[in-house]
């Protein structure tokens, strides 16, 4: 008697939780993507994202200034002093050392015997001084310190990947790229998909049926068994790998999800309207303009994010279809994939190319999500 009318049911903080539940887990994700691209490499290697607002603890390995520049010498001694930071805030320090077995061998403050008449005392700040009986010579002296190091969060990863004149010919040019590949590929479909719902929503002609159901068997098809027949045909006719390639491949890949899309909206809008339209004399044409489109639009957005997000964040067709190495063509799903192979070490740049790349993607999905499912749902009830 629980679910009688009228009743809540006594499990609906199991939906609510659930609905929680799979919130977090989408968000946890991008908030730490979010995160992790304002964090230095050290910061990202020390600790996760979650603990990105409190100190925490680093191994660092510097170096004592080169005797041959930084020396002096005082009261019959020769002297280096200086910062290990070189004057940058970087943490305080707890233990140091002057070997890799033994990062943890002296406090700060205290001071290690380095044989040779050579001591070294080292202060939580970084502040240093080395003393020897003679002139040294080679190289400064290593030091491994374990440092508390204070929050940090810099802005130098986004301007390396947009500003930085060594990486803007890289990042910026698969920006736009894909931006040129997916701006068309989501429009060119639409438009032939409005086209082909309305007829077969509202025109009669023979074959309707075998085609509606046609377009249906075409949505479970998987796009790899079109792909090297496709590249060949476009190579016989003469587009071969570029940016038209791509755009008719994805149109041809996302045509039946949108005729289905938009026919199921179209077949549910009142046939009153319609009628009374064609009572009046208007044309097909002015129907499909001027009363469907714009009774449409939420199914053409639901399709239109779908579109939107499936070119943006495509790897595949853009591969075979686009990618040319004497062009200089290429899309930010690549230029990700090229920075793991070559800056695999750097997470930071890695967090930031990849945030990015869905910042867009965000954006337009929180701009049209509110008829995302009017879209779906359209055509289920009656």
């Amino acid at each position: 008697m629980d679910n009688i009318a009228g009743r809540k049911s006594t499990l609906t903080w199991v939906v609510h939780l659930s609905v929680v539940a799979l919130v977090l887990l989408w968000l946890f994700p991008t908030i730490g993507l979010f995160v992790s691209s304002f964090r230095t490499t050290d910061q990202i290697t020390a600790s996760g994202w979650w603990k990105s607002m409190f100190p925490s603890e680093q191994n660092l390995t510097l170096r004592v200034a080169d005797p041959g520049t930084a020396q002096v010498q005082k009261d019959g001694l020769w002297v280096i002093e200086g910062n290990l930071f070189d004057g940058a805030p970087v943490g305080e320090i707890s233990v140091w050392g002057t070997s890799s077995r033994e990062i943890a061998a002296y406090s700060a403050g205290e001071t290690a015997d380095l044989g040779d008449g050579e001591s070294l005392t080292v202060q939580s700040n970084g502040d240093y001084v080395m003393t020897a009986t003679a002139e040294m010579t080679g190289r400064g002296q290593r030091v491994f310190v374990t440092a508390s190091a204070p929050p940090d969060f810099t802005t130098n990863n986004y301007r390396f990947l947009l500003v930085d004149p060594a990486n803007i010919d890289g990042m910026s040019k698969a920006f736009f790229g894909t931006l040129t590949v997916t701006i068309p590929a989501t429009i060119i479909p639409i438009l032939v998909a409005a086209f082909a719902a309305y007829a077969l929503a509202w025109m009669d002609f023979p074959g309707r049926a075998l085609l509606i159901a046609a377009i249906v068997g075409l949505l479970v098809v998987p796009l790899q068994l079109a792909l090297i027949p496709l590249l060949k045909f476009h190579n016989d006719i003469g587009i071969g790998k570029g940016y038209l390639g791509v755009w008719l491949a994805h149109t041809g890949f996302g045509l039946p999800l949108a005729i289905y899309l938009l026919r199921n909206y179209m077949v549910g809008l009142p046939r009153d309207i319609i009628e009374c339209a064609k009572v009046d004399g208007a044309t097909d044409f002015q129907i499909f303009t001027k009363i469907v489109l714009p009774l449409s639009f939420p199914a053409l957005a639901s399709f239109a994010i779908f579109q939107f997000l499936w070119t943006w964040n495509d790897l595949l067709v853009a591969k075979v279809f686009l990618i040319d190495p004497t062009a200089g063509t290429t899309v930010m799903t690549d230029k990700i994939v090229q920075l793991m192979g070559s800056r695999g070490g750097n997470w930071e740049i890695l967090a930031t190319a990849a945030f990015i790349s869905i910042s867009v993607p965000l954006l337009v999905f929180f701009a049209m999500q509110k008829y995302l499912v009017r879209g779906l749902l359209a055509g289920s009830v009656k």
